[in-house]
């Protein structure tokens, strides 16, 4: 097998792995997701599959498949156990959200649509972040630290230099890394 093969099954294993300690915490009720971030992640979770898909992506399709379904899951957790959602950053982000779902509808171009799709997310990531500084014991460190594993594997996976295919594997591997820093930072500051 090559390397892209391996790097693309662990993206996807990491990624799978990295949504136990998540639910687990959640029904323990120490993990409370921000319920704007995983609304807008489960909704781009499909989106980011489908257009690495149509753009030719092989085994780095691993991560968005395995991440669009564990955003799932817990969004369907944290509508009662997470946190967040109505306050004023939220209803912020869920605006770009919708701005940006009709940039990409009126442009009708796949590498647009993934584009879109990461400012999207990362107006999801933002609000974790905060999230994760303000209240970092809502957290699990190493659901995080496997997502940006995940990310990096997935950058592996890609096998070329390919701008549309790397752009959400380096966004993943960069915005997990920052949501675990700010985990850190939020630990510090308590």
């Amino acid at each position: 097998m090559m390397l892209s093969q391996y790097s693309g099954y662990l993206s996807g294993i990491f990624m799978t792995v990295a949504f136990i300690p998540y639910i687990v915490g959640i029904l323990r009720h120490e993990t409370r997701p921000e319920r704007a971030s995983w609304f807008i992640w489960a909704l781009l979770g499909g989106i980011s599959f489908f257009t690495q898909l149509v753009k030719g992506a092989t085994h780095s399709l691993w991560l968005p498949a395995t991440q669009g379904l564990g955003d799932l899951v817990v969004f369907f957790f944290a509508t009662k156990y997470g946190m967040g959602g109505m306050q004023k950053r939220d209803k912020i982000a869920l605006c770009a959200v919708v701005i940006s779902l009709i940039l990409w509808y009126v442009t009708n171009e796949p590498a647009v649509a993934l584009f879109v799709a990461i400012f999207i997310d990362a107006t999801g990531g933002l609000l974790t972040m905060i999230k994760s500084y303000e209240h970092p014991t809502t957290e699990p460190i190493l659901a995080w630290v496997l997502n940006f594993l995940s990310g990096f594997f997935a950058i592996l996976a890609v096998g070329n230099f390919n701008l549309v295919l790397l752009a959400f594997p380096v966004y993943i591997f960069l915005i997990n890394l920052a949501i675990t820093g700010a985990i850190l930072l939020g630990r510090q500051k308590a």
